[in-house]
This record gives C-alpha cells, sequence and structure tokens, in this order.
C-alpha cells in the first residue's frame, strides 16, 4: 500500500496533475507526470508542523484511473492493485513533490504483470526525458 501522504484523492488533485503535467502513453497504460520545478520550492510551507527526519520535503503522490471500459469491477480493481504496486516499487526514484497520475486502457485488464510493469517503465522514462523537437 501506499502511504496516505503519498496517494491523490482529491478530483483537484488528479485534475491538476493531468492538467499540468506530461502526458505519455505506452502500451496498456498512459503517465500524467508533475515534476517540481524552481517555483515550487518557493511555494508556501504546508499549515502541517515540520517533522523531524527526511520528511521536510514535499511528498511524491500518485493516484490511479481505472475506467469502466477496463471491464467489470474485480477487474477493475485488480489491475488498480497491481498498478498501485508497481508504481509503489518505482516512486522512490522520483524527484521529490513529483506528482503522478496512472490511467489504465482498456488492454491492461488482459495485460500481464510484467507487461504493465514494462509499459509503467517506458511511460515514466518518457515523461522524465528532456522535451525535444518531434521528427516526423
Amino acid at each position: 500500500m501506499l502511504a496516505a501522504a503519498q496517494r491523490l484523492r482529491r478530483s483537484s488533485d488528479f485534475a491538476a496533475a493531468v492538467r499540468g503535467g506530461r502526458r505519455v502513453g505506452r502500451g496498456a497504460v498512459v503517465v500524467h507526470l508533475t515534476l517540481p520545478g524552481p517555483a515550487d520550492a518557493t511555494a508556501t510551507p504546508s499549515p502541517e508542523p515540520a517533522r523531524s527526519g527526511a520528511e521536510t520535503s514535499a511528498p511524491r503522490r500518485a493516484g490511479f484511473v481505472v475506467s469502466k471500459a477496463v471491464g467489470g469491477a474485480v477487474v477493475r480493481n485488480k489491475v488498480r492493485r497491481r498498478l498501485r504496486h508497481l508504481v509503489r516499487e518505482r516512486l522512490a526514484e522520483l524527484p521529490a513533490g513529483t506528482t503522478l497520475v496512472v490511467r489504465a486502457l482498456p488492454p491492461a485488464a488482459d495485460a500481464a504483470y510484467a507487461r504493465l510493469g514494462a509499459d509503467l517503465d517506458a511511460a515514466l522514462a518518457a515523461a522524465r526525458a528532456p522535451r525535444g523537437r518531434r521528427s516526423r
């Protein structure tokens, strides 16, 4: 499970990540990644008291979107559990303050765990890569 501080829960958090982040689709998943910029470092501090230790920086947060197009409730929950486990392993590799939304596409219902992991890795690598001109 992801810790409560690492989960996106509010609709406004999802909307901000989807609108402001980079979108990359690979195979059965689409990743919306919002990396912290220099402006985020000077943002107003949270009203919560500072904790001692390494948790003083902004947490890396992740959310999941698995629509009914993927399948019934059982299939959607299976896909969501798989994606949550895959993201938990990769979340520490992202910079502090990163917001990640993973949207499952209908092929995710039949995809093997290894394929979901490979698609997620490819999408994250492409989203983190510097933007360049697209060749046609």
